[in-house]
């Protein structure tokens, strides 16, 4: 029986990385979806993943799979993230982020009010964005899928191989 690869499972979490940063950079240029911060915030541990997934292909065995390892980590943040995520969409919890929330204005002239005004307008992390309109998940929700299938292959492979090392 030939043994699993490290390599190739790094290429494959890098791609699994690089497909979850297309897909939420491809809503927001060609489908106009606007991203909250929550949204923004979840793409880190992708953008990590993507880095580590592509050391473990490059490394040797044993640095290889402890960077491996390592994505596990990384992809429970992820999961971490949704969960917080999508609890902030469907109201169990409020958002732990200052974004999320209305701005504050202030001032006492139309003036001061319109300078304190953001520079960018901001979407409200309770307010779900759906990528397919009929499919009832947000993309919060699919992110926190994608997370921890991702999660549950990568740990399945390295528990595998673990048992299979002797």
């Amino acid at each position: 029986m030939r043994r699993p690869d490290h390599r190739r499972a790094g290429v494959l979490v890098a791609l699994a990385a690089g497909v979850a940063l297309l897909v939420a950079y491809g809503s927001e240029q060609f489908l106009g979806l606007v991203p909250c911060a929550l949204c923004l915030l979840e793409r880190w541990p992708w953008r990590v993943a993507l880095l580590l997934g592509l050391a473990a292909a490059l490394l040797r065995r044993p640095a290889g799979r402890l960077v491996l390892s390592l994505s596990l980590l990384v992809l429970a943040v992820s999961v971490g993230l949704g969960i917080v995520h999508v609890g902030v969409e469907q109201h169990f919890w409020p958002s732990p982020l200052p974004e999320c929330a209305a701005p504050h204005l202030h001032g006492h002239t139309l003036a001061q009010i319109l300078a304190s005004m953001p520079a960018r307008p901001s979407k409200p992390c309770d307010a779900p964005s759906y990528l397919v309109p009929d499919l009832p998940l947000s993309m919060a929700a699919m992110n926190l899928l994608y997370s921890l299938a991702v999660l549950v292959l990568l740990a399945t492979y390295l528990v595998r191989r673990r048992g299979g090392a002797r």
